[in-house]
């Protein structure tokens, strides 16, 4: 069976996987990715059963035919947060001033794509409006998701690097840990939703799959992976 899923519902998805591979016999084929990204590939026409982006981009594309609109179910909703490696001193990003005064001592930040991915988009508008796009511009270090930020993040030399992108990301990431939200006047809450692609191969099981990831059986594991 082939899934097409945000980066954000990696970690809940690889979490189901052996129950469900184990409890059907199929084998799930899974792509993972910035939103924008992973549009563009079900446009493209690759093979996909179950699809989970955020739920305004489903709605859009069941208005296009893409997706069949009445299986579209909420996973729930994800807030864009500050991770640090494993180790570092936390720094304080509880206000605007706050994350100004984090990111001018950050040596590095590393983010999701700026064009193609909901956190990554809204981590330039954070940028805009606290005034300090081109003074950053030097250090900024875009993936082409958040698990490959979170990753270059674990991973990365400097001296004092800070990474923006969705809390389920940054929970899933090894290496890296949460240092919060972001401030209250920059916050994100992004709903995520799971639905059956119109031309599914395999619609029934597409369908028992998305009952298992939204349903009461993985609430547990939604709500420890950063879903709310």
């Amino acid at each position: 069976m082939f899934v097409i899923c945000a980066g954000a519902a990696k970690g809940l998805v690889e979490g189901l996987r052996d129950r469900f591979e184990r409890e059907t016999g199929v084998t799930i084929d899974a792509t993972f990715g910035a939103v924008g990204a992973l549009k563009e590939t079900l446009l493209a026409g690759a093979p996909c059963d179950a699809i989970g982006l955020t739920q305004r981009m489903l709605e859009q594309l069941a208005r296009d035919g893409l997706v069949v609109a009445d299986t579209i179910v909420p996973l729930g909703r994800v807030y864009t947060g500050v991770a640090v490696r494993v180790g570092d001193v936390d720094p304080s990003i509880g206000s605007p001033d706050g994350l100004r005064d984090a990111l001018a001592a950050a040596t590095g930040v590393y983010f999701p794509d700026p064009d193609r991915a909901t956190a990554g988009i809204h981590f330039m508008r954070v940028l805009d409006a606290l005034g300090v796009r081109d003074a950053m511009a030097p250090k900024l270090r875009p993936y082409p998701n958040g698990a490959t930020a979170m990753a270059a993040l674990a991973s990365a030399t400097e001296a004092r690097p800070i990474g923006c992108t969705q809390v389920t990301e940054i929970v899933y990431a090894q290496g890296v840990r949460l240092v919060g939200k972001l401030p209250q006047a920059f916050e994100l809450a992004t709903v995520y939703a799971m639905a059956v692609a119109t031309r599914a191969a395999q619609p029934a099981l597409a369908r028992r799959f998305i009952a298992l990831a939204t349903g009461p059986e993985s609430e547990g594991l939604r709500r420890s992976g950063g879903f709310e």
